[in-house]
């Protein structure tokens, strides 16, 4: 019967055509780095992956990375069972269930950073402004070609991503950039240009053709490293602490949350795949939400 080891190599084989290359990439470092040495030769039970599950977790390991490993352990075991006559498990596996953790710039430190940008106007400055009015992730504002931006209609296009990618799956070793479209349809998208920004759109557009990365200047994207080295940079001279490039996107959606605006729209805006992700991340009722429900609750009844 065939190893574990062989089978995993059997399997990346064939998502290596079925899926995209960073996907791909994320599939063989995982297998690599902890699938296949934690399994080894033999093939994997429920007791062994939840051994493996709390073994990663008391590491350190945060629980989305861990359910991450164990997907391709399943997939890899069902691959088996397929192709290799495993024997069929349900392998079910429980992970302790936690609220994600979500941190945003306050209000004013928001304002301090969209007056420091504003200060001093650039592509690059200009792609960290508009993650700030619209939540875009860093690769889709890389991928942003100026084609994509009708400042007519005030339509900005959301079609495509930009990644880095490291490919090592013990065979090649490879860093190359990814322009794709989006892992999933939801996040392809139209989004409002922000009124506020029009201006400093056209005044930057002057020159610049419809195939040119709106980054970048040029046909080829700005790397989300490079732009996310010059973010920190900006964070450091307007004064501000230093928070993660997602941190944009995280603000955006809870001051969306904070004015009123429906949930479906803004998971709209936000590219979601479902409206319960959007709930799930962002919206945390207060002992003053809940006070106020049983309040208007009760007066109904009066």
């Amino acid at each position: 019967m065939n190893t574990f080891s062989q089978v995993a190599t059997e399997w990346l084989s064939r998502k290596k055509t079925q899926v995209k290359p960073s996907s791909y990439a994320i599939y063989a470092h995982l297998c690599r780095r902890h699938v296949v040495p934690a399994i080894g030769q033999g093939i994997p039970d429920e007791s062994a992956l939840q051994g493996l599950a709390e073994d990663l977790l008391a590491r350190g390991y945060a629980p989305k990375t861990v359910k991450d490993i164990l997907l391709v352990a399943k997939m890899i075991h069902r691959h088996g069972e397929k192709h290799h006559g495993w024997p069929h498990e349900d392998l079910s596996i429980r992970l302790p269930q936690a609220r994600p953790r979500i941190t945003t710039l306050t209000t004013a430190q928001q304002r301090r950073l969209h007056q420091h940008l504003l200060e001093h106007p650039g592509p690059r400055n200009l792609g960290i402004l508009l993650c700030l009015y619209s939540g875009l992730r860093i690769g889709e504002v890389c991928g942003l070609q100026w084609k994509d931006i009708d400042l007519g209609a005030g339509v900005i296009r959301i079609t495509k991503t930009v990644q880095r990618i490291y490919l090592n799956d013990g065979v090649s070793r490879a860093y190359y950039l990814s322009v794709d479209t989006p892992k999933t349809a939801s996040s392809v998208r139209e989004i409002p240009l922000p009124s506020a920004l029009k201006g400093l759109f056209r005044i930057l557009r002057k020159g610049s053709t419809a195939s040119a990365f709106l980054l970048s200047g040029s046909p080829v994207p700005l790397e989300p490293r490079t732009l996310r080295a010059h973010y920190y940079r900006q964070l450091e001279l307007a004064g501000l602490p230093s928070v993660r490039f997602h941190v944009l996107r995280h603000s955006f959606a809870t001051r969306c949350i904070e004015a009123g605006c429906d949930y479906k729209t803004v998971s709209a805006i936000l590219g979601h795949a479902s409206i319960a992700t959007t709930l799930n991340l962002y919206v945390h009722p207060g002992f003053r939400d809940k006070k106020r429900v049983i309040e208007r609750m009760a007066k109904g009844l009066g």
